[in-house]
């Protein structure tokens, strides 16, 4: 288990070193190419040290990489890791949100896919602005220890991550939501009301797959908690899962890993309603609040 910017880097590295090989180069003669010592390559591919977006880009024109979306994953992870290159739109609330936060929004800006199984709250993604107001309230202590404008920055952090919904291409979202995320008055019946037909408006959408675990589903897989699959272009070397904690996050890269809760979203969904029956399953529950 590491932290984010651990992932990057040993990712990032793996990429490289699969890249170089796919090209028959040994690291020596990749050094060579580009004028480095071999060592500088070697600590790269291991993720032993970070990596500018300006070296990676040299390594890419060695290795051949013409791959558009590839080459730029690979240079948007480096950009994260160096700081350097262009800048996103969360850096302007680095005094607001804590390192993990901005981790967590780097990947899921460069994600192509989002699997996620919530069992408490709406995934930040499809939250209502009055919803999300009185999640993130809760979440930092209220306004006794928290100054409004700091909320209201979080709040504009939590809406404007909603725009990978409308990029293009689209994050895909696949959500599994226990019901106790829909039983759960956040913010009094009027957000909630307001928070379930904002749901079903995204169910809706090509790029939204929604699915409502039932309490009559019993037990299931996921009451150990949720999380989050990041899955990324034109690699699955780069996937990952994303843990959340109280004052920290966990990210597990190891293949095993991945797979074992690739499998456990899997079974998820079998036990889950449909789509259109989640869509009812909502409309229900909003029609006898």
């Amino acid at each position: 288990m590491q932290h984010g910017p651990a992932v990057r880097r040993r990712k990032l590295g793996a990429e490289l070193r699969t890249l170089r090989t796919g090209a028959c180069l040994t690291s020596g003669e990749a050094a060579r190419l580009v004028g480095w010592h071999q060592s500088k390559v070697s600590r790269i591919e291991t993720g032993a040290s970070g990596v500018k977006s300006a070296d990676v880009r040299l390594l890419l024109d060695a290795y051949g990489v013409t791959d558009g979306q590839l080459r730029e994953l690979l240079l948007a992870l480096a950009n994260s890791e160096d700081g350097g290159g262009r800048h996103h739109w969360w850096h302007a609330y680095r005094g607001v949100l804590p390192p993990a936060y901005r981790d967590f929004i780097s990947l899921e800006s460069q994600a192509s896919a989002m699997r996620t199984l919530e069992t408490s709250v709406v995934p930040g993604l499809l939250q209502t602005p009055a919803y999300a107001r009185a999640v993130t309230w809760a979440a930092v202590g209220g306004p006794d220890d928290e100054p409004d404008d700091r909320l209201d920055a979080l709040v504009e952090v939590r809406l404007a991550r909603q725009e990978v919904l409308r990029a293009d291409p689209p994050l895909e979202l696949t959500a599994v939501l226990d019901e106790a995320v829909l039983r759960r008055q956040v913010g009094g019946p009027e957000v909630m009301a307001g928070q379930l037909n904002r749901l079903m408006e995204a169910g809706r959408l090509p790029q939204v797959r929604l699915q409502v675990l039932p309490f009559a589903a019993g037990a299931h897989i996921g009451i150990t908690g949720p999380f989050v699959i990041f899955s990324f272009p034109s690699t699955s070397d780069l996937d990952v899962v994303v843990l959340d904690h109280l004052t920290s996050s966990l990210y597990l890269e190891r293949k095993e890993v991945l797979q074992a809760y690739t499998e456990a979203f899997n079974t998820l969904q079998i036990h889950a309603l449909s789509p259109e029956d989640s869509l009812d399953y909502i409309a229900g529950i909003g029609d006898g609040a």
